[in-house]
């Protein structure tokens, strides 16, 4: 198995060593998510998965602002969030391919991998589905006082989901530590979302009053700044908060969406890749700063290829969970 990498809190580092970091996670996501529709257009992982690939910068600048042992819940396009969290490429792959060595033992599959030990309380394929896990979590926290905070990554799509208002409201009242993030990537599967959300987004948590604001999650920079302060803010004790984070997926809903023509031009896609991504925005950041040149940044990128080359090696070569094993680790409610 691939050596872990140091999941450390950020803060400990130095400015230039945090943000070369962030780099390097960006990166590390954005190889393994080519990597994960690689595997499926060979014909070599069961199931769809949705790519994370143009929204980097939010996970990893959120996640970078929580300790080890916050909390985070996770959506169907959830790998860049688990990376962010902690998550190990090897193990990570394992559970895409059905092997016995991912995190849930080959049984979660791209949209239900959970690490308890990282704080990644699960990815959830019900839209909107891990809202009251996230609000659990921090109720648990706040009971017990052990000063942990939790996210709640969710994209627009569940701004149509009751239950999100209902334990919004509930965090609100109790004063609750946790930060919901909406990751407005435009499209609701393949509708923009202008056309089926109403009103103000940051207007749905300023109703319950919670601390309401949006960031360009193109920059990671940015995101990391407000992260930080919210998160903070929650492990006060001064109340929960939505964040409206918005970024931009280049490609389809999931692996099978191939041609967008009939739902988006090729045209508005080139275009945020090109002007707004998250990696060649922080990366012009960081050599105008002189903290990096094309020559480290390209080492870094040569090294995070590595972890997932032997990453992938790793799950491929893994067995797959003994027949004996069916039963186990899987769980059923009446």
């Amino acid at each position: 198995m691939a050596t872990a990498v140091d999941r450390s809190p950020l803060d400990s580092k130095t400015e230039d060593e945090l943000w070369l970091r962030v780099y390097r996670r960006m990166v590390t996501i954005r190889l393994f998510e080519e990597q994960v529709n690689d595997l499926y257009t060979r014909a070599l992982m069961p199931g769809l998965a949705h790519l994370y690939i143009g929204e980097e910068g939010v996970a990893v600048g959120i996640c970078e602002a929580l300790r080890p042992d916050d909390y985070i819940t996770s959506t169907h396009r959830g790998h860049g969030h688990c990376l962010a969290k902690g998550a190990t490429p090897d193990r990570m792959f394992a559970e895409l391919l059905g092997k016995e060595a991912g995190y849930c033992k080959g049984k979660g599959g791209s949209m239900h991998i959970a690490d308890p030990a990282t704080g990644n309380l699960g990815a959830n394929a019900i839209v909107g589905g891990s809202a009251g896990i996230a609000t659990g979590a921090a109720f648990s926290a706040k009971r017990l006082g052990t000063g942990q905070v939790s996210v709640c990554f969710f994209g627009e799509g569940a701004l149509g989901q009751g239950s999100l208002y209902e334990v919004m409201n509930m965090a609100s009242l109790w004063k609750l530590p946790v930060v919901y993030v909406c990751e407005n990537n435009l499209y609701n599967e393949y509708t923009h979302f202008s056309e089926v959300t109403a009103g103000d987004i940051l207007a749905r948590g300023t109703a319950f009053g919670l601390e309401s604001e949006a960031v360009d999650g193109q920059d990671v920079r940015a995101v990391h700044a407000t992260a930080k302060r919210l998160v903070e803010r929650a492990r006060r004790g001064e109340g929960p908060a939505l964040l409206l984070a918005n970024t931009y997926r280049y490609h389809g809903h999931h692996v099978g969406d191939v041609s967008r023509d009939y739902y988006r031009s090729k045209q508005e896609e080139q275009q945020w890749k090109s002007e707004r991504d998250p990696i060649q925005i922080l990366s012009a950041w960081l050599t105008a700063q002189k903290l990096a040149d094309a020559a480290s940044l390209g080492q870094i990128q040569a090294e995070a290829k590595a972890e997932i080359d032997q990453a992938v090696q790793f799950a491929t070569a893994a067995p797959y969970p003994g027949v004996d094993k069916v039963a186990q680790d899987v769980y059923a409610g009446e």
